[in-house]
């Protein structure tokens, strides 16, 4: 029976000595035997592990230990496989990177799952606002939902403007666990929106609770699954970027020049051979020659000098 999980977490706490404790945690989380990427910063500390339950276990009651993580709160999803290669802990100046300094004791007001399905059935006048990525908000998002075009997060504050004139509505943040909507939500009650809240551990967490309700399609993720699965029904809300055939299957352009992160379906992956277009086919292939090309120079003059 297969047992291994995910866990996504993050919390906001003043970490004294982050270079100290990037060391211990990372010895720590390689003698536990787990894979991963942590992210810890004098703001706190943010991360998805990947491991056995049993370990996945020991990791959340070794971090709960500590009081500044006890009431840490891990979303959990079961894989089939660990969907990381390393285990990584990285000191940032940031757990996530926002460009702006907040005041997080004018973060918006969190607001649990159960209280968004209810304001959803009852047709409440509400903005419901994505805080994550465009890539991300492709694949899946709620009902309705308004986003804001940007490509990364410290895109944010700047683009924020796009909606100033909402600055008297409801407006519900939302993002994959929380982490971005402690941030955005502070920065905007700072900058006059007047009525915002955040949804409490964000999408994982509603999807827990409420699957085929307000979501439409999947989420993305920080490592290699990409999608995770929140509905039962697999209902696909996104295209193909080549054919624009239904599909949610997010991959890199093979051609390292490029490197495009697109969402690209299996018979145009396996057309273009996993690049985004024709141009990047071409330039792929013409690495592959070079390779080849420098790999047999070796072996000649392996052959010679031998």
């Amino acid at each position: 029976m297969n047992d291994l999980r995910v866990i996504l977490f993050y919390k906001f706490v003043r970490i004294e000595n982050p270079e100290k404790f990037v060391k211990e945690h990372l010895k720590f989380c390689k003698n536990l035997g787990l894979l991963g990427r942590v992210l810890v910063s004098e703001e706190g500390i943010n991360g998805s592990v990947a491991g056995t339950a049993e370990k996945i276990g020991e990791y959340e009651k070794y971090l709960k230990k500590d009081q500044r993580f006890s009431d840490m709160v891990f979303k959990e999803d079961p894989v089939v496989e660990i969907p990381f290669t390393k285990m990584k802990v990285r000191l940032r100046k940031e757990i996530v990177t926002f460009g702006k300094k907040v005041d997080f004791e004018k973060k918006g007001e969190y607001i649990l799952p159960e209280k968004l399905k209810e304001m959803y059935e009852n047709k409440e006048e509400f903005i419901i606002l994505d805080a994550r990525n465009y890539y991300e908000y492709k694949v899946g998002r709620f009902k309705n939902s308004v986003h804001l075009s940007i490509k990364n997060f410290r895109e944010f504050p700047e683009s924020l403007k796009k909606i100033k004139n909402l600055k008297n509505k409801k407006i519900v943040t939302y993002c994959t666990g929380g982490v971005r909507c402690e941030k955005a939500s502070s920065y905007m009650k700072e900058n006059g929106f007047k009525n915002v809240m955040q949804l409490k551990d964000g999408i994982i967490n509603f999807g827990k609770q409420f699957p085929d309700t307000y979501w439409e399609g999947k989420c993305f993720v920080f490592d290699k699954r990409l999608v995770s699965k929140i509905n039962t029904n697999e209902k696909t809300i996104s295209n193909c970027e080549i054919c624009l055939k239904p599909s949610d299957l997010y991959r890199n352009c093979r051609n390292l020049n490029c490197d495009k992160l697109i969402i690209e379906c299996l018979s145009c992956q396996k057309e273009l051979n996993g690049c985004c277009s024709q141009e990047c086919l071409l330039d792929f292939r013409k690495q592959c020659i070079q390779k080849a090309m420098k790999n047999q120079g070796r072996k000649i003059l392996g052959a010679i000098t031998n």
